[in-house]
């Protein structure tokens, strides 16, 4: 259904909502860099860390790679139930491989690993991505790199992906994850967009969404910039809540004044 926004800007939909096809991304230079470096990782059959503070465009960049990894090679596994003892992970583990669930923690590695071993077999490559891996007690973390390690350590049956916040990177330099820190082949870091970067996203988001012309005027972009930080997902926060009072006030163009009126709307301020 078409609401005040949409019907005044005259949009085929809301340009800042989450429901974007894989297509429809914004990726600029970083976030390119960015898959490509784990795309190779994951071709290379290696393990990757992705960090970046919330909001920046993480998952982005694992969407973006989904999208490049053919399905007949690889299989994304996506967990993201990641904040639980040993058992209740491999738990969630096994889910997400499809595989049948039992009591001992024993028996879910056991399974987990012939699991890894039957699709290597079929020259699949499973790739697991555990998001917000920062919540990941200690209990789990230090036992990934029993996942990692395969025949010996020689067989590379799985690519780990962990995601989470910078401070990842600090805890897996502690003594009890230095066994899975020296299996981890690259180190991608995600910041927040660039003043031109902001403007750009903003741009595109509008025009995908069917808009004939400038929505925010060069200040109002200033302005969502200064006061988000170029966090894109809070950028989509007040770039939406700037264009709904711009439709309350019958404005075609949302300025800096409007941009700072909606600012204290939202829970950024």
């Amino acid at each position: 259904m078409i609401d005040q926004t949409q019907e005044f800007f005259q949009l085929r939909r809301r340009p800042f909502d989450k429901e974007l096809p894989d297509e429809a991304l914004w990726l600029d230079p970083d976030r390119i860099d960015a898959i490509d470096r784990l795309v190779d990782a994951v071709r290379a059959r290696q393990h990757a860390l992705v960090l970046g503070e919330p909001g920046v465009g993480k998952n982005c960049v694992l969407r973006g790679l989904r999208a490049r990894l053919p399905s007949v090679h690889y299989r994304l596994n996506y967990v993201a139930h990641v904040s639980l003892g040993r058992r209740d992970f491999y738990k969630q583990v096994c889910l997400a491989l499809g595989i049948e669930c039992k009591l001992m923690p024993a028996t879910l590695y056991a399974a987990i690993q012939n699991n890894l071993a039957a699709l290597a077999r079929e020259r699949v490559h499973p790739v697991l991505v555990l998001d917000e891996a920062h919540l990941m007690p200690d209990s789990s973390l230090s036992t990934l790199h029993v996942l990692a390690n395969f025949q010996w350590d020689a067989e590379p049956v799985v690519s780990i992906v962990l995601v989470g916040l910078p401070d990842l990177g600090d805890r897996l330099k502690l003594g009890i994850h230095r066994s899975l820190l020296t299996r981890i082949g690259h180190r991608i870091e995600l910041t927040p967009a660039s003043p031109e970067q902001t403007a750009a996203y903003v741009h595109k988001r509008v025009e995908d969404a069917g808009a004939r012309a400038a929505l925010f005027s060069p200040d109002a972009l200033a302005v969502l910039h200064e006061l988000t930080g170029g966090v894109l997902r809070s950028v989509d926060v007040l770039a939406d809540a700037s264009l709904r009072l711009a439709a309350h006030q019958k404005k075609k163009l949302v300025d800096r004044t409007v941009v700072r009126a909606a600012f204290p709307l939202t829970p950024l301020a």
